[in-house]
């Protein structure tokens, strides 16, 4: 295959680094089950929920970066990198100035959405306000991430992302255990895992890259700057569409009964196993397309988005063909409940379909924030979700949860082939 290499490359280490990731939070939950009450599992739940809804938000500070850098790596120009580096870095300086000093409000809001009960809800804020400590180092992370990647570098976060683990780790128990400080240890350790990932990523990068010498009026550049909060405010619209997706289809299910919403929770445990691997290619996507932008190669391009459509469908199939086999299997592993298993069966012919719906988006998703296509994305995005809606309710009266799964199916299937309209339509042109 053609740019095989390039794509090994950048692919799996960033694979690595994303079946890293869930780990912090495994630790923290079976740390708590250590402790000796519920309560405490509950609690690291809804508080790693309070920040994976607060942190998603701010992705786009990877993504804008990660575009935007692989082009000027693509074009040879060690100015612009160093330039996007540091807007992105002043960018996320003011981010996680904002929520550490807005993070009173923000858990009041965050717990009043998610409606814990009075005693988990006192234990998560009690987590909530160590960890907001470390939205600066989560912000700066994203953006060194996605600055890695632009250099054609996916081994750096994912060495960050296996230290901010190792870290969190060996702390949590020590700190829960051996110094009884409950879940106030918890946080500590995965505050002291997240800044330890990034001195890591800042080592990495002092160490590694030389940069150009710069004064703070290019800067602020007015051009440069109204380009790269269109590309942030592009992504950052289409997480929220995202979001808001996810957040419906997780409503859902919960207003049909406890039983169909662990069930749905249990098939999508699959699509999260699949996403792991189809990351790691739209990162490929994303700084290999970005860097053939950048040198104007389109004949370059369009082999990698060739080749990338094939490795995303061979995934895809095989990820389809394991769950169609050993689907009960794997929700045995996952699941001790008898019932709720036999409930996610009904619905897993839905889920077998999820990675061949979903691969042409996670591709096209990679290359479009390399070429800073982001409004392609973005009004993707939006038909998708429109359409989303629209068949829930239009069809969730006659087929209830199937409508619910065929709708995302949908939402995935058609992100991908609306990009990949705009993509042939607009292939090598500039913006």
């Amino acid at each position: 295959m053609r740019h095989g290499r390039e794509i090994a490359a950048i692919a799996i280490p960033a694979i690595v680094s994303n079946i890293t990731t869930p780990v912090l939070g495994l630790v923290d939950i079976a740390v708590a089950g250590r402790i000796g009450e519920a309560v405490f599992i509950a609690a690291i739940a809804v508080g790693g929920t309070m920040f994976n809804l607060l942190y998603w938000m701010f992705n786009f500070l990877r993504m804008g970066t990660g575009g935007l850098t692989a082009q000027a790596f693509g074009a040879s120009d060690r100015r612009r990198i160093t330039l996007t580096l540091l807007r992105s870095v002043v960018l996320a300086a003011g981010a996680g100035a904002v929520l550490m000093l807005a993070g009173r409000f923000i858990a009041d809001v965050l717990l009043e959405f998610l409606k814990p009960d009075s005693a988990v809800g006192a234990l998560a804020r009690i987590y909530f306000d160590v960890c907001i400590f470390g939205a600066p180092a989560v912000m700066f992370g994203y953006v060194l991430s996605g600055w890695f990647i632009g250099m054609q570098n996916s081994r750096a976060p994912m060495w960050m992302a296996v230290l901010t683990n190792v870290v969190n780790i060996l702390l949590s128990p020590l700190l829960v255990f051996r110094f009884g400080m409950g879940i106030e240890g918890i946080a500590v350790a995965t505050l002291a895992g997240q800044w330890s990932g990034l001195l890591l990523g800042v080592f990495i990068m002092l160490k590694r890259y030389t940069f150009v010498k710069f004064n703070w009026r290019e800067v602020f550049d007015t051009e440069a700057l109204v380009r790269f909060f269109r590309v942030n405010t592009d992504i950052f619209l289409r997480t929220v569409c995202l979001v808001g997706v996810t957040l419906w289809f997780t409503h859902a299910g919960a207003i049909q009964g406890t039983g169909i919403l662990a069930a749905n929770a249990l098939l999508l445990q699959l699509f999260m196993l699949t996403s792991f691997f189809m990351d790691g290619i739209a990162f490929a996507g994303e700084a290999l397309g970005g860097k053939y932008s950048g040198r104007g190669d389109v004949d370059g391009l369009q082999t990698l988005v060739a080749s990338l459509l094939r490795l995303g469908l061979l995934c895809a199939l095989t990820f389809s063909l394991v769950f169609a086999i050993g689907g009960k299997s794997i929700l045995s592993l996952l699941a001790d409940s008898r019932d709720v298993v036999d409930v996610a069966l009904e619905y897993l012919p839905w889920a077998v379909a999820v990675p061949l719906c979903g691969f042409m988006a996670f591709v096209f998703d990679g290359v479009f924030i390399g070429l800073t296509r982001t409004r392609a994305m973005l009004t993707a995005m939006i038909a998708a979700s429109l359409v989303f809606f629209a068949v829930f309710f239009s069809l969730t009266a006659v087929l209830k949860n199937n409508a619910l799964w065929l709708a995302f199916d949908i939402y995935l299937l058609l992100r991908g082939i609306v990009e990949y309209v705009f993509f042939r339509m607009k292939c090598g042109t500039k913006r």
